[in-house]
């Protein structure tokens, strides 16, 4: 997959606004505008920029409370609606201790929409259920919630009962979750071989035919061989040969070079990335990697590289073909395009197949926000690398005075309670005169 999709969001943050609480254009457009909200305050209340941007913050943190609350509604469409402000604000603002004091109550929610709620409802939790674990990153916290999440995810990303669409979301919602944690390998591996179980309907069949599968079904395959693609970059390069020719699976460079020949784009580009995240590894380990399939899968390459049917659609054929060139250069060359991702005042540089595909699927998370995400994030400057603090310069107040303020609640927290105690022996005391 191209890089210059990555971004492309195609409005995926953009739902219409229906009924339950703070759904109204005017509050939604309050919670995610934070600058607005400081710059109001800035001029009426306070002439101290950092006082303007608490009083924000805590006007930001009472909406997102309030919709936190919101998702426990009886209105179907008020719970999606409250979900979906979520997502967009964590997406917007990195704000890890106020979600860490609430994530029980948030996940509580989460598994009951998953389990309970319609469509809708599933895929708006499953997607929060990701942002969350982007937003707290490699705090115990994030691995609790994948412990949580995960049967549930899991159970309806292997049912056949259950709309393609929605296990296309589980499928993607847990690889995500899965990376982001941080669990055993063991965990990875069994999570792949489940997500092949899905895909393999798209092989060729026994008479070496193409399966006809529809459109939603070829969503539900691309989706899993995306979500195996990214554990993928987790395995260790010398146990990758273990994972590709597992006798007790049906998973092989031949299997898997079988999808390249189906008839929906999203699954052919989804198997030229698994091809190649597959020779980045094997050759990390050895340099002779599977030289003759490497020969052999070159000229499939190549005619996707090129293909010029008139029956595909014009805006495919070219999505296709640039892809596969960069997968057939890597394949052929060893080599892969270098891109440089600026934000702020530094710089990431995506020069392996690994980081483009752990790039892609945070884009897909964050979308343009994703720059705030690699300044302030420590998950994704670990993911990436990043070496040393972000200049801070680029760190707006809120994140700078969050971790101050939530110390400070703590601190209050605990001597109203120590006084409550200190007043109730008091009165205990006193009647007993």
């Amino acid at each position: 997959m191209g890089l210059n999709q990555f971004s492309d969001r195609n409005g995926r943050h953009q739902h219409e606004n229906g009924g339950g609480s703070l759904n109204s254009s005017e509050d939604e457009s309050y919670i995610l505008d934070n600058a607005s909200v400081a710059s109001n305050f800035s001029d009426t209340t306070a002439e101290d920029p950092d006082d303007a941007a608490a009083l924000a913050d805590d006007q930001l943190e009472e909406k997102l409370s309030e919709l936190i609350d919101g998702m426990a509604q009886k209105s179907s469409q008020g719970r999606v609606n409250c979900q979906e402000q979520l997502v967009k604000a964590f997406v917007k603002k990195y704000m890890p201790m106020f979600i860490k004091e609430r994530y029980f109550t948030i996940c509580d929610n989460i598994e009951r929409s998953l389990k309970k709620g319609g469509g809708a409802e599933k895929a708006a939790a499953a997607e929060l259920a990701t942002v969350i674990c982007v937003q707290l990153g490699n705090d115990d916290s994030t691995e609790e919630i994948y412990k949580l999440l995960k049967p549930v995810l899991l159970t309806m990303m292997c049912d056949t009962s259950v709309a393609a669409n929605i296990r296309a979301k589980c499928c993607t919602a847990l690889s995500n979750m899965t990376f982001l944690s941080g669990c055993e390998i063991g965990d990875v591996i069994l999570l792949m071989h489940q997500l092949e179980s899905i895909f393999s309907a798209s092989y060729l069949k026994g008479d070496g035919g193409v399966p006809n599968i529809t459109v939603e079904t070829a969503v539900l395959h691309a989706a899993a061989i995306s979500a195996w693609n990214l554990l993928l970059t987790l395995v260790n390069p010398a146990d990758i040969d273990a994972v590709i020719n597992n006798e007790a699976k049906r998973m092989s460079l031949d299997k898997l070079s079988e999808l390249l020949e189906s008839i929906h784009l999203e699954v052919r580009m989804s198997a030229g990335e698994a091809l190649a995240l597959i020779f980045e590894l094997g050759r990390n380990y050895d340099e002779a990697f599977e030289e003759d399939f490497a020969m052999d899968i070159s000229e499939t390459l190549k005619q996707l590289a090129t293909d010029s049917h008139k029956y595909r659609a014009k805006k495919d054929r070219k999505q296709q073909r640039a892809t596969f060139r960069d997968i057939l250069q890597f394949i052929e060359n060893d080599t892969v395009p270098e891109i440089q991702v600026k934000f702020g005042k530094e710089v990431l540089v995506l020069d392996t197949w690994t980081r483009r595909k752990q790039y892609e699927i945070l884009c897909n998370i964050l979308g343009p926000s994703i720059n705030i995400h690699l300044t302030e994030n420590e998950l994704l400057r670990d993911i990436f690398e990043i070496v040393g603090p972000p200049p801070t310069t680029d760190i707006p107040t809120y994140a700078q005075s969050q971790q101050e303020r939530s110390r400070k609640r703590a601190l209050n927290a605990a001597n109203n309670k120590a006084r409550t105690i200190s007043r109730g022996k008091n009165r205990d005391k006193r009647s007993d005169f």
